[in-house]
């Protein structure tokens, strides 16, 4: 695979960090999500601040390899193949984290 950049205008590899800074903000967002949810949802809270963590890895990983597949087809073909699953990842630990939320503002709500 050649090192040198097909694109002038260097759009995957924004694209490329674009992902990395939305893939850190979801799994840190898990982890202090989980951070403040512990003393009231428990193990619960341990297990989907892991589960987001992790699926913010996955979506970074896909990304990456999304990247490395655009750099490796704009040099053999100039043209480029698309997945969804960075984007499917990422949305299912913005679910993720959101029904983590809510359950914590439920619970809460019970509490007091």
């Amino acid at each position: 695979m050649t090192q040198e950049v097909f694109d002038a205008g260097l759009q995957p590899e924004r694209t490329l960090l674009a992902w990395r800074r939305t893939c850190l903000s979801f799994g840190l967002a898990s982890v202090v999500a989980m951070r403040f949810t512990v003393e009231v949802v428990g193990a619960v809270a341990v297990l989907v601040g892991v589960v987001g963590a992790g699926i913010a890895v996955a979506a970074y990983l896909a990304a990456a390899a999304g990247y490395r597949r655009a750099h490796r087809d704009l040099h053999a073909t100039g043209g480029l193949r698309r997945s969804g699953r960075p984007m499917a990842l990422a949305t299912l630990a913005a679910l993720l984290l959101g029904a983590a939320c809510a359950a914590y503002l439920l619970l809460k709500a019970l509490e007091g």
